[in-house]
């Protein structure tokens, strides 16, 4: 039988092999190898790649296609703990595994290999050495924040991005939290149990009768200033993509009378319910 898959590098703890499809994948791979593969890293490679689960996987990005599905598979892998990473389509030979180790450049990476240090940018021959020589870590769903500050004014308050509303902590009563759930009743809970001085969150989508922002009026009650995006243009689950790419689809009344309007960008609103004691 013909092998099909070539050993670039090898180590103790395994080696890095180069695969032209991810079809290739062999028992032997099994919990040792980082395979870089010429495969696009969607959801139906990364099916075929489990069936031996390796060390980690590189693929190519395929244009990242609509809904991001060529990507997708990075966080197939992510759920199983697997470090990997797509490469650039345009720096590669399509079907040419051993192309994609040498040329190939990192276009995308989940949780588990940027805790290995691969970042967007470095070469495929650079990540698989990174992803063959070091763990990822092993955190609780809990522990996986992606918590940042991307904004301060002068009375101290901050602009703090985070994944989710659970996320947030006590220090948040006196910050505006940007966050990626979405805002119906039980996102309400969340948010009255946190109090943050203002939130933005999605809108889920909407839902019917807007269920997905259902929470602006709950939480206006509460007396906390809130507004939603539109989850068709910033990414559930990426705090980031709301502040970054949201647009306000709704806010609430409290929200409303510090000059945040539906169109806005998420950024600006942010900075609005930041600012509005700041005089």
């Amino acid at each position: 039988m013909v092998d099909l898959q070539t050993t670039l590098l090898q180590s103790e703890r395994g080696a890095v092999v180069a695969l032209d499809s991810a079809a290739d994948v062999l028992p032997r791979n099994r919990g040792r190898d980082v395979l870089v593969t010429a495969s696009y890293i969607g959801v139906l490679p990364a099916r075929l790649v489990h069936d031996h689960l390796p060390r980690a996987v590189i693929g190519f990005d395929g244009g990242v296609g609509p809904r991001g599905a060529n990507i997708a598979g990075l966080w197939y892998f992510e759920a199983l703990n697997i470090p990997a990473a797509a490469v650039d389509v345009m720096t590669v030979i399509l079907g040419d595994g051993v192309d994609v180790y040498r040329n190939g450049r990192i276009s995308f990476v989940n949780r588990p290999a940027a805790d290995c240090g691969v970042r967007a940018g470095m070469m495929a021959h650079e990540a698989a050495r990174l992803m063959l020589d070091h763990d990822p870590g092993q955190p609780s769903a809990y522990q996986v924040t992606n918590r940042r500050t991307v904004h301060e004014n002068a009375q101290g308050r901050q602009i703090v991005v985070t994944d989710s509303i659970v996320f947030g902590t006590e220090a948040d009563r006196r910050n505006v939290l940007v966050t990626a759930g979405h805002t119906g009743r039980s996102g309400a809970r969340h948010i009255i149990h946190v109090n943050p001085f203002g939130f933005i969150c999605s809108d889920g989508g909407r839902g019917r009768d807007d269920s997905g922002m259902a929470g602006l009026a709950i939480t206006a009650a509460d007396g906390i200033a809130g507004a939603t995006v539109d989850a068709r243009q910033a990414r559930m689950g990426d705090g980031m993509s709301t502040y970054e790419d949201g647009s306000i689809s709704a806010a609430n009344i409290l929200a409303l009378a510090c000059g945040v309007r539906v169109g806005m960008t998420a950024r600006e609103a942010a900075l609005l319910l930041l600012n509005r004691d700041a005089a």
